[in-house]
């Protein structure tokens, strides 16, 4: 139930954002850029997790539609985005593929030319694809709210849906090219709850930062 919604909200805020840039008080953008991206919390014993950061990217567009003098905008938007992080053993990854959907709320007031870019907002997310590669050979993750006795002990399991806030930065020149420094805190558990074990203390939330190049039509 939880997946057929998100997938509704996702369909749906594409569609506005699609909808809202035809309007004489919006306009349309697209971003693409580079994360750095880790998977931070816990493990099933309750220790703290010691994972390294995985290089990734996000690709998408938004529309920014004024809703306040001064430079106040909203700002929603699709993107494909790759998640994960890098484990310390064997030079495996865990390597996740989402399609994400944030609302942010930007303040863009002029600083020479251009514009600073000042922004926060929620996210939310669906994973498409996820696979843990190592130098053996690569699995697929199964995605999974709930693990069961009926579950296979050898497969990995993970939630789909993700959701968090966004923080960024950036200026915007007059050519409405930018760049963007964007900051990410997960505020989700994406592990799923396990019946198996319930002592099982997991808790894996996504993280990360990166920095994307804009262009606003």
């Amino acid at each position: 139930m939880k997946n057929r919604l998100l997938i509704i909200l996702i369909s749906t805020a594409l569609f506005t954002t699609v909808s809202l840039a035809q309007s004489p008080h919006a306009s349309f953008g697209f971003r693409a850029g580079v994360n750095f991206q880790n998977i931070n919390g816990n493990n099933i014993n309750g220790d703290k997790t010691d994972y390294d950061l995985k290089t990734g990217f996000n690709v998408g567009a938004n529309a920014e539609i004024p809703v306040a003098v001064g430079g106040y905008y909203i700002q929603p938007g699709v993107l494909f985005s790759t998640k994960g992080a890098r484990l310390n053993s064997n030079d495996s990854k865990i390597a996740l593929s989402y399609i994400e959907v944030p609302v942010n709320f930007v303040y863009k007031p002029m600083l020479g030319d251009g514009r600073l870019l000042l922004g926060f907002g929620p996210y939310v997310a669906f994973a498409v694809n996820g696979k843990l590669k190592s130098p053996t050979g690569d699995r697929d993750i199964t995605f999974k709210n709930t693990i069961t006795e009926s579950d296979p002990l050898t497969d990995i399991y993970l939630k789909r849906f993700d959701a968090g806030a966004n923080l960024l930065a950036g200026y915007e020149l007059s050519s409405k090219l930018s760049l963007q420094l964007n900051a990410q805190l997960g505020l989700v558990e994406i592990n799923p709850k396990n019946e198996r074990n319930p002592n099982d203390k997991t808790s894996f939330k996504n993280t990360g930062f990166g920095l994307s190049v804009g262009y606003r039509l």
